[in-house]
């Protein structure tokens, strides 16, 4: 019995401890699980609140940080500029804005040049980095894309320049002008001479604040608050009437023909502009005792039917290399007869913003020594009222930095051009 006694007390020290070490092992175990460790400092940080909803409303690009520079908020935005690759920043100098930020807790601010990701033309994107502390851990970084404002101030930079330089020109001619009036003032023959000069550059002075008031006008305004159906016949013989003078000078003969009784929806007199400007063009740029064609025509288009405009010269042609600039403003393809003919190399700019303002398009075939053909296309009156036309035309912002559009195409008339002039004797 001692001996038994023994066992059993034996077993019953052995249960004991037993119990006693599992339970030390799981509280052990449970306070391991509760101590913060290295790893789990950098998992799956917490914004602060409220901050998560504020970037997702910004229209800046955003990045946040932690303390190991990985990416703990990224907008989608961020990704589409590149900023963000792998989980990683990608742009070094915002990187090293980020961990300066970090360690001196200071606001900083660059503008940087990246390069454009898609595009094997080189092209750098603009871009204003700020970097600010966000918490006791993380850091924030707001990227502003700059690109776009810089290229429309480098179109308004340009805009003026020529401006002053085409205002200068004729402005400085007058002043000469009146002085050689003034120093030929016992002279008749001579005053009236320089007179007849004069009447030419102020003239031309006058066309040229014509030309911008109307370019001001067609940009800023909203041609369809007052449109109405216009009788392209009428827009035709408008034009005709608007150049029969320097048409008659040059003994150009002036044709209209094509389908009768069409309509157009929209602003009569910025319609009436647009043509009158390209069959000025087509009488300016044309050899005496040739011929000038305007012809309207109807085609079918998947969002309605649209009429053609096409005004068709035999006049010297634009090179292929000066095709795709002619709706610049202030280019001229001969710049020395453009003055000759009194042109400021606004008129076809005019003529691309009406026709994009009016959901339409212009076009240009040409063929240097045989003629140019200009094609108006704008939705027919009937159409247009069933359909509402999209006021945002690609092109009619868009511009480059001399004003072109994206999207102005050059392609081949659907007009026969005209035979070849035959310049009488």
């Amino acid at each position: 019995m001692d001996v038994n006694a023994a066992v059993a007390a034996a077993a019953a020290i052995a249960g004991v401890l037993t119990g006693v070490i599992a339970m030390l092992a799981f509280r052990w175990s449970e306070r391991d699980q509760k101590r913060p460790t290295r790893t789990s400092l950098h998992t799956d940080p917490v914004l602060p609140p409220g901050v998560d909803t504020v970037l997702s409303v910004l229209r800046s690009s955003a990045v946040v940080l932690d303390e190991a520079d990985a990416v703990v908020k990224a907008s989608s935005a961020a990704y589409a500029l590149g900023l963000v690759r792998g989980g990683k920043l990608a742009v070094e100098p915002m990187m090293q804005m980020a961990r300066d930020t970090r360690r001196d807790g200071e606001i900083r601010q660059v503008e940087l040049d990246l390069p454009r990701r898609g595009t094997g033309r080189g092209e750098a994107l603009a871009v204003s980095a700020r970097v600010a502390p966000l918490g006791s851990r993380l850091v924030l970084l707001l990227v502003e894309d700059l690109t776009e404002a810089r290229r429309i101030e480098a179109v308004r930079r340009d805009f003026v320049a020529n401006v002053s330089h085409e205002l200068k020109t004729p402005v400085g001619a007058l002043s000469l002008l009146s002085e050689a009036v003034m120093d030929a003032s016992d002279d008749p023959e001579a005053v009236e001479r320089f007179a007849g000069r004069m009447q030419i550059e102020a003239t031309r002075l006058t066309n040229l604040v014509q030309e911008l008031i109307d370019l001001s006008r067609v940009q800023n305004d909203d041609p369809l608050e007052d449109a109405e159906p216009v009788r392209v016949d009428e827009l035709v013989a408008e034009a005709i009437d608007r150049c029969r003078h320097q048409a008659g000078t040059k003994q150009i003969t002036m044709a209209a023909g094509g389908t009768a009784d069409l309509s157009i929806w929209g602003n009569r007199g910025q319609l009436a502009a647009a043509l009158g400007n390209l069959v000025e063009n087509a009488v300016n740029y044309s050899p005496a005792r040739t011929r000038v064609g305007i012809a309207a025509r109807r085609v079918t288009a998947p969002g309605g039917d649209l009429i053609e405009i096409a005004v068709t010269d035999q006049g010297i042609g634009i090179s292929e290399k000066d095709r795709e600039r002619v709706f610049e403003r202030f280019y001229r393809v001969d710049p020395a007869r453009s003055r000759q003919t009194g042109g400021t190399g606004l008129g076809l700019a005019i003529v691309k913003h009406v026709a994009a303002s009016h959901g339409g398009e212009v076009t240009v075939w040409s063929s240097e020594g045989q003629g140019s053909t200009f094609t108006l296309r704008l939705p027919e009156a009937a159409a247009a009222r069933d359909r509402e036309i999209d006021h945002d035309m690609p092109g009619l912002d868009d511009e480059d930095e001399n004003g072109q559009p994206d999207g102005t195409t050059t392609v081949t008339s659907p007009y026969e051009p005209l035979p070849a002039p035959e310049v009488l004797p």
